[in-house]
């Protein structure tokens, strides 16, 4: 195949089976098996591989960081397109925009390279993850309370379109592609090859606030965060976290602990201490384990904290739900994915949206002022089974004041909630079926027939 300036494997040649799930972040591999992958490099690349799926009958799937936990990128009998060798970035001082490729990491080669422009983009938190998935996702990022999501800042894309033909989409030329990629993850029906991405100011100044909390507690401290966290500075990205520390705590026997955490990002320390403020004022912190309050911090310790609660080389787990309720409802729910953990790595997260800011036109559309997560990491393949029954549990206790889902945390092979808007859900079929009528574009990856955009327990 001298299509390509990349590589073309096929199945049974060497370099095929490191090419179908080499780049897969999560160690819980899938047995997929695609008709070929194609390690691009350069746009051409990704053309001419959409023109011979189309010539050869294959489904298009694609790749860009590769952190998808349920490794949607790879399945049976289509073609991956692997977008990590096409890696490109560029900034304009005049517009202040950035271009990337998919493939670009964003907390370990974007925000680095606008650094040294004074410049930042409100990527994943999770260095390693890849622009791509993460911003047709919507792009839950740094300070999206206060910043809002990452596709927000979306201005154009340059996408391969189900007809092979590589085009510009913005607000004004081939905007029902601009709209669907801001939210479509990976039922977007093209191959988005460049992000046109409006960049902000480097903050001047971090701090953090970690009040850390015996599990004890949870009720109290977290029925009090419930009611608080809308009222703190939208400079503040606010979550709460149960984790066991790396380092034993004075007084605590060991285990999991409740993190209360608040990271403000501002110009100076008085706007900091000022932001940070309201989380001191928790009426249990004097019953801490810990406080840090105001300390400054930096993107590069932030990054770091991240890289440890998310290991390479481990099995993953994970799901999701944005929750909504009184605290009197919401909290009793959550109690067991949040101190009942199955390993030590095991971690769960709350995530303050509130208040709400209303979402632009587009495709994503789905959120609360509350997002939950659980990440359930281990090593022991054995184990799969008992782990996800009780990540299921877990899910399931949430159930009642749970909305919807997130979908990049999601795996709709396991279990399908509502992800979208109604209307909007609606529209993305409609574009979707104009734009790749026969389907050319593999879409969710489900255990059986198309996705729902429902919440199971409601059909």
């Amino acid at each position: 195949m001298n299509l390509f300036t990349g590589r073309l494997h096929l199945p049974g040649q060497d370099g095929y089976e490191e090419a179908r799930i080499g780049r897969v972040f999560n160690a819980r591999r899938p047995g997929r098996r695609p008709a070929a992958v194609l390690e691009a490099v350069c746009e051409q690349d990704v053309v001419e591989g959409v023109r011979l799926a189309i010539e050869r009958g294959w489904q298009v799937a694609v790749r860009s960081g590769g952190h998808s936990w349920a490794g949607w990128s790879v399945r049976d009998e289509a073609l991956l397109i692997d977008l990590g060798g096409f890696r490109e970035l560029s900034y304009d001082p005049g517009t202040e925009l950035v271009t990337a490729t998919p493939s670009v990491k964003g907390g370990d080669e974007l925000n680095p390279y606008l650094g040294q422009f004074g410049r930042f983009f409100n990527g994943g938190h999770c260095p390693s993850v890849g622009i791509g998935g993460f911003l047709l996702q919507g792009g839950q990022g740094w300070n999206a309370r206060g910043w809002g999501w990452a596709a927000e800042n979306i201005v154009a894309i340059d996408v391969v379109t189900a007809e092979g033909e590589l085009v510009r989409a913005d607000e004004e030329h081939h905007s029902d592609l601009f709209w669907a990629a801001r939210g479509a993850g990976p039922g977007f029906f093209g191959i988005v090859t460049r992000f046109h991405l409006r960049t902000r100011p480097l903050p001047k100044h971090l701090a953090q606030t970690v009040h850390a909390y015996p599990l004890d507690l949870f009720d109290e401290v977290m029925t009090w965060l419930h009611h608080t966290h809308h009222e703190v500075s939208d400079l503040v990205e606010i979550v709460a976290v149960t984790q066991t520390p790396a380092d034993p705590l004075p007084g605590h026997p060991g285990g999991a602990v409740l993190l209360v955490t608040g990271v403000s990002m501002t110009d100076t320390q008085e706007q900091a201490a000022e932001a940070l403020a309201p989380l001191h004022a928790n009426p249990y912190a004097d019953r801490a384990l810990l406080r840090i309050e105001a300390q400054p911090t930096t993107f590069a310790e932030q990054l770091h904290m991240q890289r440890v609660a998310n290991p390479e080389g481990h099995r993953y787990l994970v799901d999701n739900a944005w929750l909504r309720g009184t605290a009197e409802e919401v909290v009793p729910a959550m109690r067991k994915a949040f101190t009942d953990h199955p390993t030590p790595q095991t971690f769960t997260i709350w995530f303050s949206m509130a208040p709400l800011r209303e979402l632009p036109d587009m495709a994503f559309s789905m959120q609360t002022e509350i997002y939950s997560a659980t990440y359930v990491v281990y090593s022991d393949e054995s184990k799969d089974a008992e782990h996800r029954a009780w990540l299921d549990a877990a899910m399931a206790d949430l159930q009642p004041v749970t909305a919807g889902q997130y979908l990049g945390d999601s795996d709709f092979t396991n279990r399908q909630l509502r992800f979208m808007g109604d209307e909007q859900w609606a529209r993305l079929q409609a574009i979707r079926a104009e734009r790749d009528p026969k389907g050319l574009f593999a879409g969710y990856l489900t255990a059986a027939g198309p996705a729902m955009n429902t919440n199971h327990w409601e059909r």
